[in-house]
């Protein structure tokens, strides 16, 4: 007994108190709490407004590790087990928080301990559905900094997330391993949610029409709506495809960062305000084209309005993507020069030229 009130009492110092309602039966996920009435703005929609990093989930996997079998949840003893990772992250920020230095540990922000055991919540298995004969096809076709064996002559042979355009959508609701903050805003008609990296969506909140087919962009066309007293559903189509759809940085996401997309994409979000202090976000995803059937990530997003947005300069010293080009291009260089390779690598490439992008561009190499 003594054992089991010691675990739960450091799961409770682990964990956002909000995110503790964790059922009896491990393999249940509950529903979304629909008790909780959010103050209101001065025009009467519920008040999302605040900063909500993401810190306290970043350590939360979208698919579900093998160990925890059919379970939503970690035992009180598995949890118990991570506290010396809980303790190791404090002790980094404090120190560095005492010397006044800016280091690892404030760069790399997170907090372990999260009681899910993954983002996925539907399939049950915790864990993304596979890619339908066309999404393996289309993903083949994908090039990132991320893929390895892969060649570089020109910026289209990395993501856009290397080019310092976008993570992408979905991906961008979902926690990397810094600037993990989401600021939202609202006015009569119109919530919008600031991202720490990259973006800024504006969501009308009203029965307008989505964009016409041929416009896209890389967050989409969404419109919001109140569907109770809590909650805001925004429904997001016409996202332009090439961004993975996940990031690869976000835990538990495939390798590569090539998720690929379809124009047929459909994604449905609800944020709901469960707590003073608590939203819970809901991402239902839906693309029959690369996808052999849709699912549901959740999480909570924990207010903390102490957090700073320091401006993403990523721009302004993105020089990696100049250095693998020319470090790759000599690299293929010094391989022709031992006979390895049978064409030398033209000096003048812009573009590549028309290629199976399912060879990764190594289709000159031996």
């Amino acid at each position: 007994m003594l054992r089991a009130a010691l675990a739960l009492t450091v799961a409770a110092l682990a964990i956002p108190a909000a995110a503790q309602q964790v059922p009896d039966d491990l393999a249940t996920m509950p529903a979304v709490p629909d008790d909780f009435s959010p103050p209101t703005t001065s025009w009467g929609d519920p008040d999302l407004r605040g900063t909500w990093p993401l810190n306290d989930i970043a350590e939360m996997p979208v698919n579900r590790p093998a160990q925890y079998g059919d379970r939503f949840w970690k035992t009180t003893e598995e949890i118990a087990a991570e506290q010396g990772r809980v303790d190791a992250l404090a002790e980094a920020y404090d120190n560095e928080d005492e010397e006044g230095t800016i280091g690892l540990g404030h760069w790399i922000e997170y907090e372990a301990g999260s009681r899910r055991t993954s983002m996925v919540v539907s399939p049950a298995t915790g864990r993304l559905p596979d890619f339908t004969a066309e999404g393996i096809r289309r993903a083949s076709l994908m090039r990132s900094s991320w893929v390895g064996g892969q060649t570089f002559d020109w910026v289209t042979d990395f993501d856009s997330w290397d080019r310092c355009v976008t993570r992408g959508f979905p991906a961008s609701m979902f926690p990397f391993r810094y600037n993990n903050g989401i600021r939202i805003y609202q006015s009569p008609g119109y919530v919008v949610l600031a991202l720490e990296m990259l973006g800024t969506r504006v969501i009308p909140v009203s029965a307008g029409e989505h964009w016409p087919e041929p416009v896209t962009g890389w967050f989409g066309s969404s419109r919001g709506r109140w569907i109770d007293a809590n909650t805001l559903e925004i429904e997001t189509t016409n996202i332009q495809p090439g961004a993975s759809a996940l990031n690869v940085a976000t835990r538990g996401v495939p390798a590569n960062n090539t998720i690929p997309m379809s124009e047929a994409v459909r994604v449905v979000e609800r944020i709901s305000m469960v707590g003073p202090d608590t939203l819970t976000y809901e991402m239902d995803y839906e693309d029959p084209v690369v996808w052999t059937a849709p699912f549901s990530l959740r999480v909570n997003w924990t207010r903390d309005d102490s957090y700073e947005f320091f401006e993403y300069a990523c721009h302004e010293g993105n020089v990696q993507v100049r250095n693998y080009i020319t470090s790759d291009r000599t690299a293929r260089d010094q391989e022709y020069a031992r006979g390895r390779m049978v064409d030398p690598v033209d000096p003048d490439a812009a573009p590549p030229p028309a290629m199976d992008p399912a060879s990764r561009g190594v289709g000159n190499r031996n």
